[in-house]
């Protein structure tokens, strides 16, 4: 049934009505009073497919100015009464298929229309902005309708509220967003809903203790909304009171039993507390309620990792991949598993798989780099960063791991330059001032040694790293004796091999070589063999170039093992 226009809307209609038949409003005017008839008794949306064909069709004929403005009233109320059925129909849509597709469409151009019609439909510019919000809309559009509609609506307090709580939905500055929030929340103060999506929005700004505050007071208005107690949770764990934090699910489960989301954080605050069993347990209690759950599999897989179960850990991941064979996450995490177990060239193959399916995603291309390094693809690991330093040039890992790379390849002055633009961009990290002024200070090639460059670096990666790492002491022993000063190279090359010798080193044999050679008055220098075998080191799961052990560039990267690029 659609008898829904009641009130003003129907006082409206009744005027229009009356004014269409009372006036020889033209050509159209005949199609203008079926139509407003028709308006009268609809109840289906096949009814109002014929009032907005005929309303068209009167203004099309022509009609003079009093019966012209009738005639779009009554078409704008029609066509958001239409989009509004559209839009209920698709909200309840259970899949992303194109008829699912199309009523959208159909729902958002009905709506678009009635704003052209009258600019003042704040309610169409609403649905318009809600429709496009969800998940493959036009997010531009619905921040246009959004502004639109607070531009217009000043006198509706719980519509403005809503057009705010949307607006501050959208990927704005935080501040933007909170100012929104405070706004809706002065208009409404006795609504859940705004003191719900500021308490999320200050939590995500860290700011715990206000974030606390509003959900607790939205607790008081909706005691029954059991996602409250979940995010209240969040909060509280977040503050380090896991004991409140699972009081405050229990309560939560309390009112919903079979809540995934309760389980899934209660396991989460367990495994904070470093409580792995009875996480195992919550996610385990979870996947009774739904064996398909991926996101649980997926969680469940990383605990069952983390605790050495490698298989079980790998069945739950493969069971995913049954249901969702594409989802990223779940190839992703795979691959990870896989390379964790140094199983590089399988790990390598799901990457690029993943690759292929989202070939911007800079994650991807990021520990694609990584594992052509590791199985010393240098070519393969040279094109990876480059498209990694396309899609973000300003992470500096990316010009490390293109820097690190290009020197097993005896690019030394390509690699120069690439530590020079990290270093622009991180100054801090120990492990780039170090293989830089390692080839400053070692480089067969007289052009590109820098002695004075190679000692200011040195002596910074010392500092950051407390001169407790052997590799970086036998840096600085090498820039010293590059500058001639070869008692302080021989006093800091000791020290290297005695620092390597208590940490059982496997560079040791080559700092005590170094030693010898600045004993002997030389200055070390880095042959360039071609593509020197590497070590294999363990790649951790994250894959990230700062993860990874390295090794110290130069003629035996298998026995300095340098910062993590």
């Amino acid at each position: 049934m659609l008898r829904f226009l009641v009130g003003s809307m129907m006082a409206a209609l009744l005027t229009l009505t009356a004014g269409s038949l009372a006036l020889a409003g033209g050509p159209g005017q005949a199609d203008l009073d079926k139509a407003t008839e028709i308006k009268l008794g609809a109840e289906t949306t096949a009814d109002l497919d014929k009032v907005v064909h005929l309303l068209e069709g009167a203004l099309k004929k022509g009609l003079d100015d009093p019966s012209a403005r009738m005639a779009k009233q009554l078409l704008s109320a029609t066509l958001f009464q239409r989009g509004s059925v559209a839009a209920a129909a698709f909200s309840r849509g259970l899949a992303q298929n194109a008829a699912w597709t199309k009523l959208r469409q159909d729902a958002v151009v009905d709506l678009q229309k009635a704003v052209k019609l009258d600019p003042q439909q704040s309610q169409a510019l609403l649905l318009i902005a809600q429709l496009n919000f969800l998940p493959g809309g036009d997010l531009n559009q619905a921040r246009q309708a959004v502004d639109q509609a607070l531009k217009i609506n000043d006198e509706d307090p719980a519509l403005r509220v809503k057009l705010l709580i949307l607006r501050a939905s959208f990927p704005e500055t935080p501040q933007q967003r909170l100012a929104d929030l405070n706004e809706a929340v002065k208009l409404g103060p006795g609504e859940a809903a705004t003191l719900h999506a500021r308490g999320l929005l200050l939590a995500d700004m860290g700011k715990l203790e206000p974030a606390l505050a509003d959900l607790n007071r939205a607790m008081t208005l909706a005691p029954d909304d059991a996602r409250l107690y979940e995010e209240k949770a969040i909060v509280l764990a977040r503050l380090k009171r896991f004991d409140e934090a699972l009081a405050t699910l229990e309560k939560g489960k309390r009112l919903k039993p079979n809540s995934i989301g309760l389980l899934v954080q209660e396991a989460t605050v367990h495994s904070q507390q470093r409580k792995p069993e009875a996480a195992l347990e919550d996610l385990n209690r979870a996947l009774k309620i739904d064996p398909k759950n991926v996101v649980v599999l997926l969680l469940r897989a990383g605990l069952l990792q983390e605790k050495g179960d490698k298989d079980k850990a790998l069945a739950d991941v493969d069971q995913v991949l049954q249901l969702r064979p594409n989802l990223p996450i779940a190839i992703r995490t795979r691959a990870l598993m896989l390379a964790q177990d140094e199983r590089y060239a399988e790990a390598t193959q799901l990457l690029e798989k993943l690759h292929q399916i989202a070939p911007r995603d800079a994650l991807t291309v990021m520990q694609l780099s990584a594992l052509y390094a590791v199985r010393q693809q240098f070519p393969k690991a040279i094109q990876a960063y480059d498209q990694w330093i396309a899609l973000q040039p300003k992470d500096w890992r990316a010009y490390r791991g293109r820097a690190d790379t290009c020197l097993n390849l005896a690019k030394q002055a390509e690699a120069i330059a690439d530590y020079e633009k990290a270093i622009q961009l991180e100054p801090k990290d120990e492990g780039v001032l170090n293989n830089l002024a390692w080839v400053l200070a070692t480089s067969p090639d007289p052009k590109l040694r820098n002695g004075k460059r190679a000692l200011q670096l040195a002596t910074r990666a010392c500092e950051l790293s407390h001169y407790k790492r052997a590799y970086i002491l036998s840096t600085l022993a090498a820039a010293y004796a590059e500058n001639g000063d070869f008692p302080q190279a021989i006093h800091w090359s000791s020290k290297a091999v005695e620092i390597g010798g208590q940490d059982h080193d496997a560079s040791l044999k080559e700092l005590k070589k170094e030693l010898a050679s600045y004993k002997a008055g030389k200055p070390w220098r880095e042959l360039q063999p071609e593509l020197p075998p590497l070590k294999k080191t363990p790649v951790e799961p994250a894959l990230k170039p700062e993860a990874k052990p390295a090794v110290k560039p130069g003629q035996q990267p298998t026995a300095k093992p340098g910062a993590k690029p």
